[in-house]
């Protein structure tokens, strides 16, 4: 046996479409990190939330997994999509993902497509310019993708102002899975719409990561709507992760003061009437240094520990998946932040 004949690799698949570890970027101009040490998963098939206040950094967070940063953004850490880290690779190899293997829903989908030109020319650009698919192949395609998001073909022949806004957003997602991708990013993929078409694409996403076995990042300052499509959630403020696990568990007992005032603030119409809760104050200035929990200045429970140390996540009593980055977890519960 010749001992230099390569050998099969056995190198075991990635287990998981989105792996972000350490995500650290810094922008020009800032005193602080717009995220500071993100690690965030998404595995084959799963829906993850990721939810926050504007400004906490959820968007470029979805974004970094296609390198869709800043300019001047300085990046430490790695986004691995599929096992290859999106922030090493080549120009071509980038293309070839954004083309293929990972896409992304955009908040408005008028702001994502030419007004101009028809909706099955937007639909069969993107893979007939990498050679992917010829024109008829995508133009079929686009035609099954159509009728997978509740459209017929004779959308195809009509001008993005034809449409209304509902059906355009199903347009822009049946764009996203033009490429089969493993890994759809959603950044507020609902928020332009209104609420029975708000509905409707929130139950055509989690058909068609179902059918299509599609890993999702689903980012949302909605906290109901992450509970009703995530199986794992996310809550970020100030570019860091407050808390992350389950939906069903984060939601009923929250282990982060943040998180259970962000459930507490939520309207509901079997709440208790009155004035809404609110969280006081304001996120933290870009323009300041943090030097401790970056949720220190809001927070009820906030003694001078959080002030002078950044608090490390961890795990809640016998739920190891349950991480919270609170020095006071264990007295949220029953406290006046308690959601519950």
């Amino acid at each position: 046996m010749n001992p230099t004949a390569s050998t099969p690799s056995t190198t075991p698949p990635p287990t998981h479409t989105l792996d972000i570890q350490g995500l650290r970027i810094t922008l020009p101009g800032t005193a602080r990190p717009v995220l500071d040490g993100v690690d965030l998963t998404v595995a084959p098939g799963e829906t993850v939330a990721l939810v926050g206040e504007s400004g906490s950094g959820k968007s470029i967070t979805s974004r970094s997994a296609l390198r869709l940063l800043p300019p001047g953004a300085v990046v430490e850490g790695s986004v691995k999509v599929g096992g290859e880290d999106v922030l090493t690779m080549t120009d071509d190899r980038l293309r070839g993902l954004r083309a293929g293997g990972a896409a992304m829903v955009f908040q408005d989908p008028r702001a994502a497509v030419n007004p101009l030109r028809r909706i099955g020319d937007f639909l069969t650009e993107s893979v007939t310019l990498t050679k992917a698919m010829t024109r008829s192949q995508a133009t079929e395609r686009a035609g099954e993708l159509l009728q997978a998001v509740g459209l017929d073909g004779s959308v195809l022949r009509k001008y993005p102002g034809q449409v209304s806004g509902g059906m355009l957003q199903r347009v822009v997602i049946a764009a996203a899975l033009m490429g089969d991708p493993a890994l759809l990013l959603a950044d507020e993929p609902t928020t332009a719409l209104d609420v029975t078409s708000q509905a409707e694409v929130i139950a055509l996403l989690a058909g068609l990561r179902a059918r299509f076995g599609t890993g999702l990042l689903f980012v949302t300052h909605d906290l109901d709507l992450a509970a009703a499509i995530s199986d794992r959630v996310y809550v970020m403020y100030a570019g860091r992760i407050a808390e992350s696990g389950p939906a069903e568990a984060l939601f009923a007992a929250p282990r982060h003061p943040y998180t259970a005032a962000l459930l507490a603030s939520t309207p509901r119409m079997d709440g208790p009437r009155g004035r809404l809760a609110a969280i006081a104050g304001q996120p933290p200035d870009l323009r300041r240094a943090l030097h401790g929990c970056a949720f220190a200045a809001r927070c009820p429970l906030a003694t001078e520990v959080c002030d002078q140390k950044v608090p490390l996540p961890a795990a809640a009593p016998g739920r190891p998946g349950h991480l919270a980055a609170c020095h006071h977890s264990d007295r949220l519960e029953g406290s006046a932040v308690d959601a519950r």
